[in-house]
């Protein structure tokens, strides 16, 4: 019975819970930029950067839920107060960007008795001015002020602030570039605050879900709306001079313009050319401990700029999380782990120098 529903279901929500729109994801996107380019903090702030000395972790969309059939976090919990824990002591400021809490599916008094260990570890970082909080679209009830003061407040205290967007101001060659971080919901007609979207998942949705054991980031496995919709943020980030976008919402990690399958793909192929069977058995192992979610992906040869980048998620169903962290004047796509001794390992999956970049950006134009 459930390999006779699942795949109509699983069709059904995707068909239903997204459907990003170019124009409205130009218009909203670039509009908050303007917005907090100009200084309306209630949107977000620009923080200056010194990308040799700062220390940047980017989380999103840990889904925190019930602690039920349908909480796609609980088993990526043990990496995530790994990683919280590994940053914290290493003076790291963390950006949550975005559906940190899964609130279509669950009240926020019953996410925040079930989540308290993960959230106390997420206010260490706030006591110590080093935390900043975006909503996203399945969180975006923390946008509201009863709700954070109500929920939110008791665990984190007062200082806490929760914004759209966040932009990071970086002086290079006499110029200044900016790192723009939102959810990346934004202009997503059935994503955005929808109205309708949180009633289907909530009243419809996440019983069936139950029921059928489906996870969330399952939805996030029709490459024809990730894909569409990470193209369009990417091709949205082309219109801005100087700027690198990085977002969540896709559950699918972007590196540089190009999602890590892309990039085990073409390394793949540049491994047989080489007759290289060692790292070719790597590669294998490693697309194919994603396989499931890989299926039926197409490569992606149009975003040739190195200006979009997306965390992931931190809810992937064997416990994995993936994050973006910007350090010792690198920008690096992480990973965290179970590790051979039953702990938690952090893996780097990508890195660039930032300053590599900005030339690459500079000499194309863009």
């Amino acid at each position: 019975m459930k390999k006779l529903f699942q795949r109509p279901i699983i069709w059904l929500s995707q068909l239903i819970s997204s459907n990003p729109d170019r124009k409205l994801v130009f218009n909203s996107l670039s509009q908050l930029y303007k917005q907090i380019s100009t200084g309306k903090v209630e949107k977000g702030i620009v923080l200056p950067c010194d990308p040799e000395k700062a220390s940047i972790i980017i989380f999103s969309d840990q889904h925190k839920g019930g602690r039920d059939g349908s909480d796609d976090f609980m088993q990526a919990e043990p990496n995530y107060l790994a990683a919280l824990n590994y940053y914290y002591e290493k003076g790291f400021t963390f950006v949550n960007l975005g559906d940190c809490e899964e609130l279509w599916e669950n009240p926020p008094s019953v996410v925040l008795e079930k989540n308290r260990a993960a959230l106390l570890e997420e206010s260490r970082f706030l006591q110590q001015d080093r935390y900043y909080r975006i909503f996203g679209n399945h969180d975006l009830e923390w946008a509201y002020a009863i709700p954070k003061d109500q929920f939110l407040k008791p665990l984190f205290g007062k200082k806490l602030k929760i914004y759209e967007g966040l932009i990071l101001r970086i002086p290079y060659n006499s110029n200044n570039f900016d790192i723009f971080l939102t959810h990346g919901h934004q202009g997503d007609q059935r994503s955005d605050g929808n109205a309708f979207s949180k009633w289907f998942v909530a009243a419809i949705w996440t019983p069936i879900q139950r029921f059928f054991d489906i996870k969330l980031d399952t939805i996030s496995d029709n490459f024809d709306l990730v894909d569409k919709h990470n193209v369009i943020m990417y091709e949205w980030s082309q219109q801005l001079p100087n700027t690198l976008l990085i977002s969540g919402h896709t559950h699918k990690p972007v590196f540089a313009s190009m999602d890590h399958i892309d990039r085990l793909t073409k390394q793949m192929l540049k491994a047989r050319e080489k007759g290289n069977d060692a790292e070719i058995l790597l590669l294998q192992s490693a697309i194919e401990k994603r396989q499931t979610e890989y299926a039926g992906k197409q490569f992606i040869k149009t975003m040739v700029s190195p200006t979009y980048f997306n965390t992931g998620c931190c809810c992937f169903s064997d416990g994995d999380i993936t994050g973006i962290e910007i350090t010792e004047g690198f920008i690096r796509l992480i990973k965290w782990e179970e590790s051979a001794n039953g702990g938690s390992s952090r893996k780097v999956l990508e890195e660039s120098p930032l300053f590599y970049l900005f030339d690459q950006l500079q000499h194309s134009g863009t």
